[in-house]
C-alpha cells in the first residue's frame, strides 16, 4: 500500500494530500466513481495518530455510507453510553451509538479501502507547495528525502490535519495557532475491564477550561487523556496568545482528582509515551477553497469545541468535497462547451455551501464549550439529569445531533432545568 515517491505518476484527476479520515474518505469516494486518485501521506501506514478515538453517531453514519462500518466495528470496542462525571463526583450515563477504535487501526481500514477502490497510495511523501498556473492550483510539489516530484491534478484536496505548515505553504491559513490541545496515552490494565466499560468524560476545576477522558478499547487497553479546547486567549488587538498550560500537569491533576484514572495508571502499563497534539475547531482558521484546491478535515477545523470530537465531521467533509468534484465532472460531461473556470467555481461553491450548512452546528458546540470553562455547570446538568429522563434524552440528542448543545447553557436552558 505504501508505494515509494519514485513511483508517483506525473498526473491524476485528484491529488489528496493526507490519508487520515477526511483524505481517505474523499479518495475512497472518488476512486469508486472511477476517477484517477493519488493519495499521499507524510507517514507510512499503519501509523499512530493522537486522538481520543471515540466514534459517535456521526462517525458511524459516515462509515456506513463509505461501506466500511462493519470492518471498523469488527475491530472496535462498542459502547452504549457516555458517562458524564462532574466536579462533585455526580454521574449520569447518556445513551448513544458509540465505539472506540485507535486511529492507527481506523485510518488503516479507511486508507486500505481507498486503495482497494483504485486509489494509489504513496508514503512517506511530504507536500512542499502547490503548482499554480493562471491563478489556479494545478498540482503539487512533493518530496521524500532528496527526491522531489511534481504531480499535476485537476483538483488538489488538502487534508493535512491541525498542524498549519501545509496550509501556510498553500496560502490557505488564516490562523496559525491551534484552537486547542490534547494529550493522550494508551494504558493496558486488565483489572479495569468491566469497571470502565463506557466512554467517560470528567469535568473538574483542576481541568478547566478542558476535561479528562477514559475510553475503553479492546483487550484491556484504555485511551486516557486530557483536552483543552481554548488553548489560546484572544487579546484586545485581536491576536491570539497561548495560555500558560502544562498538559502533563493537567494529566497529573486528572489522576489526582478522579480515582478510576488514578487506579488505571497506577495498576496498568503505559503502552508507549503520552503524546500531545493540536486541535483545529469550529470550521475556523483556514480558507475553504481556491481555484483547483479544497481544504478538508481538521485542516478546515472539523473538530467540535465542546466535545473535542472530530472524526465524524472529518469523514463528512471529505465525502462532501468528493461529491462536489463528482457533481462537477457530471455537469461538464453533459455540457461540452462548459467554461472550465465556471465549472471550477461551481464545484467550490457546492463544497463551501456544504461547510456553511454545518457551521451553525459548530457554533452551537462552541457556545456549549462554556461548560468546559465553568465546570460547575456540569454538576448542575448532571444533578438535574439524574432526576429528569427528558434531560437525559436531550443530552443524548447532543450526541446524535438532534438536540442543540448550546441550549443547555443559556439562561433559558438553565431555567428549563428546574421547570421541565
Amino acid at each position: 500500500m505504501n508505494l515509494g515517491i519514485e513511483l508517483l505518476p506525473s498526473e491524476c484527476d485528484v491529488l489528496v494530500i493526507g490519508a487520515g479520515p477526511a483524505g481517505s474518505a474523499a479518495a475512497l469516494t472518488l476512486a469508486r466513481a472511477g476517477l484517477s486518485v493519488v493519495l499521499v501521506d507524510q507517514h507510512a501506514f499503519p501509523r499512530d495518530k493522537v486522538c481520543g478515538d471515540g466514534l459517535i453517531p456521526d462517525a458511524h453514519n459516515a462509515l456506513r455510507k463509505l461501506g466500511v462500518l462493519d470492518a471498523v466495528m469488527a475491530q472496535a470496542q462498542a459502547s452504549g453510553f457516555v458517562g458524564c462525571i462532574g466536579p462533585r463526583g455526580g454521574r449520569v450515563d447518556v445513551p448513544g451509538v458509540l465505539a472506540v477504535l485507535p486511529r492507527k487501526q481506523l485510518d488503516h481500514i479507511l486508507c486500505s479501502a481507498a486503495v482497494a477502490a483504485g486509489a494509489r497510495m504513496f508514503a512517506p511523501v511530504r507536500f512542499t507547495a502547490p503548482i499554480e498556473e493562471g491563478g489556479a492550483v494545478i498540482g503539487a510539489t512533493l518530496y521524500h528525502g532528496d527526491t522531489t516530484r511534481e504531480v499535476r491534478a485537476r483538483w488538489v484536496l488538502l487534508a493535512t490535519g491541525a498542524v498549519p505548515q501545509a496550509l501556510i505553504a498553500a496560502g490557505m491559513s488564516e490562523r496559525q495557532t491551534p484552537s486547542g490541545v490534547a494529550l493522550r496515552g494508551y494504558v493496558k490494565n486488565d483489572a479495569m475491564v468491566g469497571r470502565i466499560d463506557k466512554l467517560e468524560i470528567v469535568w473538574h476545576r483542576a481541568l478547566s477550561p478542558g476535561y479528562g477522558w477514559i475510553f475503553p478499547c479492546r483487550d484491556g487497553v484504555f485511551n486516557i487523556g486530557v483536552g483543552i479546547a481554548d488553548s489560546h486567549d484572544q487579546r484586545r488587538d485581536g491576536k491570539l496568545t497561548k495560555r500558560e498550560l502544562n498538559l502533563r500537569q493537567v494529566m497529573d491533576d486528572f489522576t489526582r482528582i478522579y480515582a478510576p484514572a488514578r487506579e488505571l495508571m497506577q495498576g496498568g502499563t503505559l503502552l508507549g509515551p503520552m503524546k500531545g497534539a493540536p486541535l483545529r475547531c469550529t470550521l475556523e482558521g483556514a480558507r475553504y477553497s481556491r481555484p483547483g484546491l479544497m481544504v478538508i478535515g481538521e485542516a478546515a477545523g472539523s473538530t467540535y469545541s465542546f466535545t473535542g470530537e472530530g472524526i465524524g465531521k472529518a469523514l463528512e467533509i471529505g465525502i462532501h468535497a468528493a461529491e462536489a468534484v463528482l457533481d462537477g465532472r457530471n455537469a461538464n460531461a453533459s455540457d461540452a462547451n462548459a467554461d472550465p473556470r465556471a465549472a471550477d467555481a461551481a464545484v467550490r461553491a457546492a463544497f463551501e455551501a456544504s461547510l456553511l450548512a454545518l457551521k451553525p452546528r459548530f457554533d452551537l458546540y462552541k457556545r456549549a464549550n462554556f461548560v468546559n470553562r465553568h465546570p460547575w455547570l456540569a454538576d448542575l446538568l448532571i444533578w438535574r439529569a439524574r432526576k429528569s429522563e427528558r434531560l437525559v434524552r436531550r443530552m443524548s440528542g447532543v450526541l446524535n445531533e438532534t438536540s442543540n448543545p448550546g441550549h443547555l447553557v443559556t439562561v433559558k436552558g438553565l431555567v428549563r432545568l428546574f421547570t421541565e
